[in-house]
């Protein structure tokens, strides 16, 4: 991916983009489950972004259940079947399902105090931002109920080894 065009037809977050482009890569098999993902430096050359980009974009993944990361060795695509689900219940996010197949549209740029529709693109985004952070807390719920159940596992399991 090279760096945004002078025209931004598309304003999203940089880390957003690279983060588009190495999801479309796992999806697409271009990097096989269990293969280590790019280092932040070759992510950093690859997309011409800083450092903190880079891992953002990482982030993104991980917390979508696509990559995991071990400390100390970099991270790697979660495991998946051939049909391309994810065992570990990868759910995209409902804003990647619903524009997976669309290219993003071109925008208008948009003059100062004008009625150029700026407030209902505002709405739409609010309502995005609104529903990915509920889908934030609901995903931050469950992983923290994984954990305890995880904990209470390995508790019993100690108990019960000699």
């Amino acid at each position: 991916m090279s760096p945004a065009p002078e025209s931004k037809q598309d304003r999203r977050p940089p880390y957003q983009h690279a983060a588009d482009e190495l999801r479309r890569d796992i999806l697409q098999g271009r990097i096989k489950p269990g293969e280590q993902m790019p280092s932040i430096r070759e992510l950093q050359e690859r997309f011409g972004v800083a450092n903190m980009t880079a891992r953002g974009a990482l982030n993104v993944l991980r917390d979508e259940g696509l990559i995991y990361t071990i400390h100390g060795r970099g991270s790697f695509v979660a495991d998946h079947d051939a049909a391309g689900e994810f065992s570990v219940g990868y759910t995209p996010p409902a804003w990647y399902l619903a524009n997976r197949d669309k290219t993003p549209p071109p925008q208008a740029e948009q003059t100062e105090g004008g009625p150029d529709g700026s407030e209902a693109t505002g709405d739409a985004l609010t309502e995005m931002l609104t529903a990915l952070r509920d889908e934030l807390r609901a995903l931050s719920a469950d992983h923290q109920e994984l954990r305890r159940e995880v904990e209470e596992l390995k508790s019993q399991q100690s108990k019960s080894q000699p």
